[in-house]
C-alpha cells in the first residue's frame, strides 16, 4: 500500500507541476494524417456509472501489479514517463479516462495496463529502450488494451438488455459478500491474464496498431516499436521470459506493425524520437 499511496502522490504533484501540453511532441495534423487517424477504434459507448466502476476495478488490478514488483522511487523518472503518456494521452479515444503511469522495479522486460487508465513499464523494459519514441510506443500499447477495454470485454462485463444500471456495476459494485466475492474472482482473472494468460491474439494486434497511429498523431516515430521488438528478439532470455510467454512472437508483431505504417502511407522520418531527452533522463536515473 505505501507504494501505491507513492504513485498516486506523484501523480498529484506531476499534475499541479507539469501539464502534458507542454510536453507533446505532436504538431498539427496534416489531412492525410487525419485520414488515416479514422482506422483508430472508437472505443465503446458506456456510461458514467460503467466508467466509474471500471476505474475502481483497475485500481485493484493495479496494486496487484505493484504488489508483484514494487514501484520505482526515482521521482524524475516516474514524472518522465508520466508526461510521455499525458502527452499520448491527448491522442485516445478516452478522454473520460484520466491516465495513470508507473515504472515497476524490476529488471524484467515488460508493460501492463489495468482497465480505467493505470499504464505500468518496467524499469527492465525502459534500461533496453534507446529513445523516448520507443517509451512512447510501449506506452500507446498498453494504454490501447484499457481504450479498447479489452479485459472488461474479456470478462464480458456489460448492462444487460432489460436493466437501465450498469452490468459492470451491479457485478462488482454491490456490497453483499456475493458480490464482494465476484469482485475478487474477476480481479484473479484480469491479473492471469496480465501476468499467465496473456490477451487474446486479436487484441494484441489491435493494441499494437492503435499504438502505431497513437504516437505519430502525438508527433512520435510510429516505427520506434519495431525497432524495439528486434532488439528485444535478438535478447531473448530471462529478462523477457514473461513477455515471450504472454505475448504472440516478435516476428508476427513486427509484420503487422509494419503493415500498419505502409497500409497508411506513413513516413516515421517526418516524426520525432526525442532521443537526446531520453538520455538526459535515463542515463541519470541507472
Amino acid at each position: 500500500m505505501k507504494q501505491l499511496r507513492f504513485f498516486f502522490f506523484m501523480i498529484a504533484i506531476m499534475t499541479l507541476t507539469a501539464p502534458s501540453t507542454l510536453f507533446a511532441a505532436a504538431s498539427p495534423p496534416t489531412k492525410s494524417e487525419a485520414t488515416w487517424r479514422q482506422r483508430v477504434s472508437t472505443g465503446t459507448d458506456v456510461t458514467s456509472e460503467d466508467i466509474a466502476e471500471e476505474i475502481r476495478f483497475g485500481r485493484e488490478v493495479a496494486a496487484r501489479v505493484v504488489a508483484r514488483y514494487g514501484l520505482s522511487e526515482d521521482a524524475r523518472l516516474m514524472k518522465y514517463v508520466n508526461l510521455v503518456g499525458k502527452a499520448l494521452a491527448l491522442s485516445t479515444n478516452r478522454q473520460e479516462i484520466d491516465f495513470r503511469f508507473g515504472v515497476l522495479n524490476t529488471a524484467e522486460i515488460n508493460g501492463y495496463a489495468a482497465p480505467g487508465g493505470y499504464v505500468f513499464v518496467t524499469k527492465g523494459a525502459i534500461d533496453n529502450m534507446q529513445d523516448e519514441s520507443e517509451l512512447a510506443g510501449v506506452l500507446a500499447h498498453e494504454m490501447a488494451h484499457i481504450t479498447e477495454r479489452h479485459v472488461v470485454k474479456d470478462l464480458n462485463i456489460k448492462a444487460s438488455d432489460d436493466s437501465a444500471s450498469s452490468g459492470l456495476a451491479r457485478v462488482i459494485g454491490g456490497s453483499t459478500e456475493v458480490a464482494r466475492s465476484a469482485f475478487s474472482q474477476m480481479v484473479d482473472k484480469a491479473v492471469d491474464t496480465l501476468f499467465k494468460d496473456g490477451y487474446r491474439r486479436e487484441d494484441e494486434t489491435q493494441a499494437d496498431k492503435d499504438a502505431v497511429l497513437t504516437c505519430a498523431f502525438a508527433g512520435y516515430d510510429p516505427s520506434a516499436l519495431v525497432r524495439y521488438f528486434e532488439r528485444l528478439s535478438a535478447a531473448k532470455g530471462k529478462q523477457t521470459e514473461v513477455l515471450d510467454k504472454t505475448h504472440p512472437s516478435y516476428e508476427t508483431r513486427i509484420a503487422w506493425l509494419k503493415g500498419v505504417i505502409a497500409d497508411g502511407n506513413i513516413d516515421p522520418a517526418a516524426y520525432k524520437t526525442n532521443k537526446d531527452r531520453f538520455e538526459n533522463v535515463v542515463k541519470v536515473t541507472k
